[in-house]
């Protein structure tokens, strides 16, 4: 293939999958199957690897791929992103009205849901996406770009080569939510509270791999700026945006006085538990913009919009009893079983009660009548005691794990109570799940239902035997088979390769995370070293505090732990700190990174000032030493100015670390 050849079917191949994306994601049509769809974008990524100078802007394979260096960095809005007004009654929505009014002769309204999620300015330049940026104060936001691409309903490239920026609500759907939630209690990892902290904590991510993961989506519903027609209303831009590529707000109702807004208020209400995504309420907007510009805005909210909230829908039941589970790190989890209700849509019977704390607080005895409702019309939960039961006694904690017996401890840093036993069952595969994970020991292919099937089967009892497991009990598996097998297997045998600091997390540790796992491998080096470190040497970390310590001396003091550690030692597992300290240069210094890196990634210019003995911090204060300062360094290297810290660029920073 010719260079010219390679140039056109890349062209091509563009074309085709950018219009099959907007088919699926936008009109919810599938022109191809998966696999048609698939082999084309593996087609296309293989001729911009050997052609990187027709690599287009607009190309599919940069929905992720992009190092978001540059995440976080201030954004000045052109136009101000302004939040709405609430309302709660029907009387407010009237003194809405009469206030416009008083402005304008004649004049209509818009109603459209309000989708409960992150705001985000949409710039494109001559038709392709250019940048997107977070609301923030609505006068400055920050730059998630790179994060913003892994939308896929956000088109890369508009139907119209034209310049302009919109405005939308980047949401994650009630289905996505619910898959992921269930995914992080089986992990037993803390779950998202509602989807709208789950959209806005996803587009946070610094790897842009973790936001794709995600599956976020996005409703446009406002052209913030754009120099071509002028239209007259908002119904008729947003069927322009429609005709550009993007997916709008699902409905918006023209409504010609506001007796017709409130009736569309109320149906929206009735549907909303229905819907797919989560709404916090619905919007009234003056359709005119004629007259919204003689309206304007106040120093907070223009006078043209008002956002009508509903009240949670509440049910009064019986609690019949309280559950008690077991979670990956042992933490007794409280459920509250009470006779169903239809709430929010769906019919519901069961509640977390989140631990003792949550049960002496609503002095809960079994019998007793309860009212629940769904945060954020999703997941169920206790809010309140309607009327004790009489002579009821306030449910008890048990003292004994309800699963294998062992002594329970409250654990006061966490609030909450765990079981003693590390090899209780119903801790065991939460344990090798999160063992396996991506941010522990990383072992690809095996995933929480393979996992399941070898715990099930016997085939392994601990992350031990993971390091186990032969070809040919793994192949006979149903949906395996040779090939999956060896994949797997090479997938243990490379996780063998990792730091320390990986392993160390991977063993689940309470109180330990990805940072605190790091900490420890730097400062003693191998396994057998933290092992043996006494709660006062733990202690000398500079980070650590008691619970931290206790929890490491504790958990290494188990004889089934130091078992664990000591035959994963004797299968390869590698039980160094391979990112030794050459010398301590930055001792006691704390390195501040911000704006975007030429020369280096975060993740590599952090590692190297931890190898020379320094640390970092993603803020700015009066302990920090040192500022980092790339391309673009917004309110970082504000601060660090006024503070009077040292700031240095990528140059000096590479002849301060000059061997």
């Amino acid at each position: 293939m010719t260079k010219e050849e390679a140039r056109l079917r890349i062209d091509e191949l563009c074309e085709k999958l950018n219009f099959y994306s907007y088919k699926y994601y936008v009109e919810n049509e599938s022109p191809v199957s998966d696999y048609e769809y698939d082999m084309l974008q593996r087609e296309l990524k293989t001729l911009e690897e050997k052609y990187p100078e027709f690599l287009r802007p607009d190309s599919p394979t940069q929905r992720v791929g992009g190092e978001a260096e540059n995440i976080f960095s201030p954004v000045t809005h052109e136009v101000r992103m302004e939040s709405l007004q609430d309302a709660f009654s029907f009387e407010e929505i009237d003194d809405f009205d009469r206030k416009v009014s008083d402005t304008a002769a004649e004049y209509s309204y818009v109603v459209e849901p309000k989708i409960d999620g992150l705001s985000v300015s949409l710039e494109y330049e001559n038709g392709i996406f250019k940048r997107g940026s977070t609301r923030g104060d609505g006068n400055v936001g920050e730059d998630i770009t790179e994060n913003l691409k892994t939308v896929k309903s956000i088109p890369l490239r508009l139907q119209k080569d034209i310049t302009i920026e919109v405005r939308g609500e980047v949401y994650m759907s009630k289905a996505v939510f619910a898959k992921i939630t269930e995914k992080q209690e089986n992990a037993g990892e803390v779950p998202f509270k509602n989807p709208r902290n789950a959209a806005a904590g996803s587009l946070r991510q610094k790897n842009p791999k973790i936001t794709a993961e995600r599956n976020l989506s996005i409703f446009v519903f406002n052209v913030q700026k754009y120099d071509g027609t002028d239209f007259s209303d908002h119904k008729s831009s947003l069927d322009f945006l429609k005709s550009l590529g993007f997916v709008t707000v699902p409905f918006y109702t023209p409504c010609k006085n506001i007796e017709e807004a409130k009736n569309e208020l109320l149906r929206i209400g009735e549907i909303r538990s229905t819907l797919p995504f989560d709404i916090d309420g619905a919007v009234i907007k003056v359709n005119e913009f004629s007259h919204r510009r003689k309206l304007g805005s106040t120093s907070k909210f223009p006078r043209w919009a008002v956002a009508y909230k509903y009240p949670p829908e509440e049910k009064d039941t019986v609690l019949r009893d309280i559950e008690i589970s077991v979670g990956r790190t042992g933490v007794l989890t409280p459920t509250a079983i009470f006779d169903s209700v239809l709430l929010a849509g769906s019919t519901v019977s069961r509640a977390t009660l989140h631990n003792e704390d949550r049960i002496n607080e609503l002095s809960l005895s079994i019998g007793d009548t309860v009212t629940v409702r769904k945060a954020g019309d999703i997941i169920p939960e206790v809010i309140g005691v309607k009327k004790h039961i009489e002579n009821g006694e306030v449910f008890k904690f048990p003292e004994a794990c309800p699963s294998c017996g062992a002594p329970v401890f409250r654990d006061e840093g966490a609030a909450a109570h765990r079981c003693t036993n590390p090899e209780c069952p119903a801790q065991v595969l939460r344990l090798i799940i999160h063992f396996c994970s991506r941010d522990a020991m990383d072992i690809e292919g095996l995933g929480e239902a393979i996992l399941q099937v070898f715990t099930e089967k016997g085939m392994i009892k601990d992350a031990a035997d993971i390091y186990c497991l032969k070809s040919e009990d793994i192949a006979v598996l149903e949906g395996l088979g040779e090939k999956s097998a060896g994949n797997i297997l090479s997938a243990i045998e490379k996780s063998k390769e990792n730091d320390l600091s990986k392993l160390i997390f991977a063993l689940g540790i309470n109180h330990i995370g990805e940072k605190a796992a790091k900490l420890l491998s730097v400062h003693f080096g191998t396994l057998d070293n933290i092992m043996n470190a006494s709660k006062e040497e733990i202690l000398r970390i500079e980070g650590f505090g008691s619970i931290m310590a206790d929890a490491v001396s504790e958990y290494f003091s188990l004889p089934q732990s130091r078992e664990l550690n000591e035959r994963l030692k004797s299968y390869g597992v590698n039980t160094k700190n391979l990112s030794q300290v050459k010398d301590e240069r930055f001792k006691g210094m704390t390195f501040v990174l911000t704006g975007a890196l030429s020369k280096y990634t975060r993740d590599e210019a952090s590692e190297i000032i931890e190898q020379f003995g320094g640390k970092t911090s993603s803020s700015v204060s009066k302990k920090t030493s040192i500022v980092l300062a790339g391309e673009d360094a917004g309110s970082k290297l504000r601060k660090a100015t006024e503070l009077g810290i040292r700031v240095i660029n990528e140059e000096e920073f590479s002849e301060m670390i000059k061997v």
